[in-house]
């Protein structure tokens, strides 16, 4: 074994890591996500200690629900990846196809993966905890519905960044839903949280949809004000977000680089 030649290879990707921001942040980013996420998890439970109401529907409800936002996310982002690692993007976009056929058909794509997976879901959480998710009720639709647009938000955010700066952005693909869960109330209620981040919560639709669904699950009562904020937050967000990928589409066009992509 020669050290020189293994010192070569770990300076190879030593700089990989020194010229990419999106590389430098994911060293950063599961540790953060992780110390946020479960230490208000902790705070949670500290405040409830044993009389913590509904623990099962609570967690198990909270589980399944935020899955369905990242399988939304996903089956864009991982749909819209398959197009670059096959090399076929560039074939697509010289046909007649819009953009707006594209985004329709990963959207598609998304909701069938979404049914498959949440089914599986939701039949397995009865089947090994007797915990039935159409507890919720009605309600139920518009939390998923909510949840399912706001995954493709973030999963077309994710599609325009790929597009512009191409594979070092691709780790945003599997990590930019996580980057929002600390501050969804997934698991826990935003009162939670320290008081300069609760503001920042309530600007997130999941934050309304979770902190809806434990007050259907506590009380039974229908959340009619945390859906109105979750759907005016998703329309201003998915709006935001076809604009950005519109705008990075338009970019990448002009300066050629969608001849790159999925070759570099």
């Amino acid at each position: 074994m020669k050290l020189h030649r293994v010192a070569a290879i770990i300076q190879r990707h030593l700089y990989l890591y020194q010229r990419s921001l999106p590389r430098m942040t994911e060293v950063f980013f599961w540790p953060l996500i992780d110390l946020l996420l479960w230490g208000f998890v902790t705070l949670y439970l500290q405040r409830f200690q044993e009389n913590l109401p509904k623990f099962v529907a609570f967690f198990l409800g909270a589980l399944i629900l935020w899955d369905i936002l990242y399988r939304a996310q996903q089956g864009i982002s991982v749909s819209f990846l398959e197009e670059v690692w096959s090399k076929n993007l560039l074939n697509l976009f010289v046909t007649p196809m819009r953009a707006s056929e594209f985004l329709a058909a990963l959207m598609s794509i998304s909701v069938l993966k979404l049914l498959t997976a949440g089914t599986a879901s939701v039949l397995l959480a009865w089947f090994l905890y007797s915990f039935n998710l159409f507890v919720l009720g009605i309600s139920l639709i518009p939390f998923v519905l909510n949840l399912m647009v706001m995954g493709w938000s973030i999963g077309i955010v994710t599609m325009a960044a790929i597009l512009r700066y191409g594979q070092e952005a691709e780790v945003m693909a599997w990590g930019l839903a996580f980057l929002v869960q600390p501050i969804s109330a997934v698991f826990y209620p935003v009162s939670v949280m320290p008081g300069w981040v609760q503001p920042i919560a309530w600007m997130m639709p999941s934050s309304h949809v979770f902190e809806g669904m434990r007050a259907v699950v506590e009380t039974g009562a229908f959340p009619v004000e945390a859906l109105v904020k979750a759907v005016i937050l998703n329309l201003l967000y998915l709006f935001l977000a076809l604009s950005f990928f519109y705008r990075n589409l338009r970019i990448v066009k002009e300066k050629g680089l969608l001849l790159r992509s999925g070759t570099e």
